[in-house]
C-alpha cells in the first residue's frame, strides 16, 4: 500500500501542536493590519491569538486574502518529494484558493508524473473543516488507502453540519452580507441571525433570533433536527468560538443533555482563528456534527 500524506490550511481551527503531532502539514493564510502582515498560526505563537484580540479592541480592521497559486506550488512540491498528496481546502464558496490549489497542483503533475496530488474542496470551514480532516486522518492512521480516504472525505463532507451565529453585526456590514442599516437595528434590538453551510459551501442565514441565550439553544435544536439518530446521536460533536467562551460552554452543556450518547467530556471546544473571526467578529460560536445531507 502506498503512503500518502493528508495536509491542510490554517483554516481548519485546530491547535498547530495537534496537527504537528497528527502529522498534518498545515498551510497558513495570513491576514493584514495598518499595512503589516501576520501569520494565521493557530497558536504557533501563544500570544498571536490574544494580540489579535488586542488589535481588535483598538479597533483595528483585519483584511485576508485567497492563497495564491505560487504559494501552493511551494507547499506542494515539498511534500510530493515525499509521497502522494491528498490536499484539503477552505471551502470554494467563501474563497477562491480551491482554484489556486487546483491549478498548482496540475502543474506540479508533469514535474513528478510519478506522484499522486488530488485537491478537495472541503465545502466548509472552521474547526468543522478539521473535524472532517481529523477523521481522516484517523483513517490514514488505520492504513486506508489514498482512495478510501479520498472517497470518504468526497462522500461525507456535506454530510457535515456548521450551525453557527454572531454576535457583532459589523463585520458581516464590512463584507456586504448585512446592510448598515440592518447591521443596526440587530444590534439595538439583539437580533442574532441563525447561518449554515449549504451543498455549494456558501454561507446561509436562515432565521433571526432575539436574545443570546434564545440563540444558543436554536443551535441546539438545529442540531436535534439535522444529526444522524436525532437525539441518539453518538458521532463526533465539536464547538468553536470567537472570544467567548462562556457561551460555548453553555452550548456545550445543552447538547449533551439533549443528546444521551455524548459525553460533555467529548464534546470539544476550540478557538476560532484570525482568519476566521476577521470576517465574522468576536461573539461567533459554531457547531459542528454528522447528519443529513445539506441542501441548498
Amino acid at each position: 500500500m502506498r503512503k500518502f500524506i493528508l495536509s491542510c490550511e490554517s483554516t481548519v481551527d485546530l491547535p498547530y501542536s495537534y496537527l504537528e503531532k497528527r502529522e498534518l502539514p498545515v498551510l497558513f493564510y495570513t491576514y493584514t493590519v495598518d499595512g503589516k502582515e501576520y501569520t494565521d498560526d493557530l497558536g504557533k505563537d501563544p500570544e498571536s491569538l490574544p494580540n489579535f484580540y488586542r488589535m481588535l479592541e483598538a479597533g483595528a480592521l483585519p483584511s485576508t486574502s485567497q492563497i495564491n497559486r505560487f504559494r501552493y506550488e511551494e507547499f506542494f512540491d515539498e511534500l510530493l518529494q515525499k509521497g502522494d498528496v491528498i490536499h484539503v481546502t477552505l471551502s470554494s464558496g467563501i474563497t477562491g484558493s480551491f482554484a489556486n490549489a487546483v491549478a498548482a497542483a496540475e502543474e506540479l503533475k508533469v514535474k513528478y508524473p510519478y506522484r499522486r496530488i488530488t485537491v478537495i474542496d472541503s465545502l466548509g470551514a472552521c474547526s468543522g473543516y478539521g473535524m472532517l480532516i481529523d477523521i481522516a486522518a484517523d483513517m490514514r492512521d488505520e492504513g486506508r488507502s489514498f482512495d478510501e480516504v479520498e472517497k470518504w472525505i468526497l462522500d461525507s463532507r456535506l454530510h457535515l453540519h456548521y450551525q453557527f451565529y454572531s454576535t457583532t453585526m459589523d463585520y458581516f456590514k464590512r463584507s456586504g452580507r448585512v446592510s448598515g442599516p440592518a447591521a443596526a437595528i440587530a444590534t439595538i434590538l439583539k437580533i442574532f441571525p441563525l447561518m449554515r453551510f449549504n451543498d455549494e459551501g456558501r454561507i446561509i442565514a436562515y432565521e433571526k433570533v432575539r436574545g443570546i441565550k434564545n440563540v444558543i439553544r436554536k443551535t441546539a435544536e438545529a442540531m436535534e433536527t439535522h444529526a444522524d439518530g436525532g437525539k441518539d446521536y453518538s458521532g463526533r460533536c465539536w464547538i468553536a468560538h470567537s472570544n467567548c467562551m462562556d457561551a460555548a460552554e453553555e452550548l456545550r452543556d445543552m447538547v449533551a443533555k439533549a443528546f444521551r450518547n455524548l459525553k460533555r467530556s467529548d464534546i470539544k471546544i476550540f478557538d476560532i482563528g484570525t482568519i476566521i473571526t476577521s470576517h465574522t467578529g468576536p461573539g461567533t460560536l459554531a457547531l459542528f456534527f454528522f447528519g443529513d445531507e445539506r441542501t441548498r
